[in-house]
């Protein structure tokens, strides 16, 4: 029986390891009776923060880029992430963006939906203004907390 517990764990592990690369999440857990197992993946947030702030200084539609490039977090007007998932800047793919940088946005527009769990969460614009940067790309994975958008 252990021989057959330890192919199903092997089975199982790959299939794990599998579905988070699929769905961008960094752990699953699995409890069933006694048997318990978790597939972790470290993700740290230099990656994707740093990322975000190269793509604004390259891209030319970004004109306000350098007042956010110093620290994005720090931003008075930053909105974060709520949640860990996978940013998305359109309802479905294909379709046109929710914002776009310089748009002006009314207090509870949606700037982007992100993807936790297999549940679309819509992010609401805390307040009105003037969308001045863009922090992530459409698909990217972001953190708790990693700045997403800059309103002023």
């Amino acid at each position: 029986m252990s021989d057959k517990k330890s192919k199903f764990d092997q089975d199982l592990i790959r299939d794990l390891a599998k579905l988070l690369d699929e769905t961008n999440l960094s752990e699953i857990e699995l409890e069933h009776d006694d048997f318990r197992i978790r597939v972790a993946r470290q993700i740290t947030v230099e990656a994707p923060v740093s990322a975000a702030r190269a793509a604004p200084a390259a891209a030319p539609a970004a004109q306000a880029a350098p007042s956010a490039s110093a620290d994005p977090a720090g931003h008075p007007g930053a909105v974060p992430s709520p949640m860990v998932g996978t940013a998305y800047r359109s309802p479905e793919p294909g379709a046109r963006t929710f914002i776009e940088v310089g748009d002006t946005v009314a207090a509870g527009d949606t700037l982007m939906i992100v993807e936790a769990m297999k549940t679309m969460n819509q992010i609401p614009s805390p307040r009105a203004g003037r969308v001045t940067a863009i922090l992530v790309e459409d698909g990217q994975p972001v953190e708790y907390g990693e700045p997403l958008v800059i309103i002023e």
